[in-house]
């Protein structure tokens, strides 16, 4: 697991069974959730929120909308408290919005861009996909649209033009579910979901395949608008995400998210991603 390796896996079986007592008393912190989480497990969002309520003394409200959009213009308007979010929407509003934690996955706070295919196709690599149909993920993703989008900057191409139709299918596992069906030949999916699926659904995984990877790039970060970073709440749910591992119920929300732990992290982890943003200035 690397230096940030989480402690193993620890039933949840009798663990803070008083929270609730202390729970209905608090005001709830509200925490945005966007496609990149796996967020159809009704038992991971069970578990994170009992996670996160116990570690915090609050209860917990996920809030979940189907476009990083939506759930970013949420946490801007603050109608979230905090928001588990994508390193392209944070660099786009890094100006009003800091980072909380972020999350560690096989050994560092780094995820991959995956192009994949189906299993039986000859593509290589991106320049073989030309004139055939795509699949991203969101507009306003990283690995599922800005990392093929400035790959195509490179080769003097535009989505729009070199791919034959595209569609966002809003969800990093629709893409997979969207190139196995045959719906598009190739898709742009987050590196940690399609992995963590490999685990959870190979009989949809199995039915692609990867051709390229991308470089390592900042995982997806917990953040907040900065100028909220003093409440008490979000100094609570920040100090909870940065010691998920030291809890029973953290440990077990780590590892039904295939996840190492959470991290404090400066903006520097996304440079890679800034240098991506800025070969689509012209775009």
């Amino acid at each position: 697991m690397g230096k940030y390796g989480r402690r193993g896996f620890i039933g949840l079986t009798g663990v803070f069974l008083a929270a609730p007592l202390v729970l209905r008393a608090a005001a709830p912190i509200r925490l945005g959730l966007t496609p990149v989480f796996l967020d159809n497990d009704a038992e991971v969002i069970s578990q994170l929120k009992a996670a996160l309520g116990a570690g915090t003394g609050h209860p917990i409200d996920l809030i979940q909308r189907r476009t990083y959009q939506e759930v970013t213009g949420l946490l801007l308007e603050g109608s979230v408290d905090a928001a588990w979010l994508c390193g392209f929407p944070y660099l786009q509003h890094q100006d009003t919005l800091s980072l909380l934690g972020v999350p560690v996955w096989r050994g560092a706070p780094v995820y991959r861009s995956y192009l994949i295919t189906g299993t039986d196709d000859p593509a290589k690599g991106l320049g073989d996909l030309r004139g055939d149909s795509h699949a991203f993920a969101d507009p306003d993703s990283n690995s599922g649209w800005l990392v093929t989008a400035s790959d195509l900057m490179r080769l003097s191409e535009r989505p729009e033009t070199f791919f034959s139709r595209t569609l966002f299918t809003y969800g990093h596992r629709n893409v997979v579910r969207s190139v196995a069906g045959g719906l598009t030949r190739s898709g742009s999916v987050d590196g940690y979901v399609w992995e963590a699926l490999d685990k959870v659904e190979p009989e949809l995984t199995r039915r692609t395949k990867v051709i390229t990877r991308s470089e390592p790039l900042g995982f997806p970060p917990f953040v907040t608008r900065s100028r909220s970073l003093m409440r008490d709440e979000v100094g609570r749910l920040r100090s909870t995400l940065l010691t998920l591992g030291e809890s029973r119920a953290g440990l077990a929300v780590l590892d039904l998210l295939q996840l190492d732990g959470i991290i404090q992290a400066e903006t520097a982890l996304y440079d890679g991603i800034r240098a991506r943003m800025n070969l689509l200035q012209d775009l």
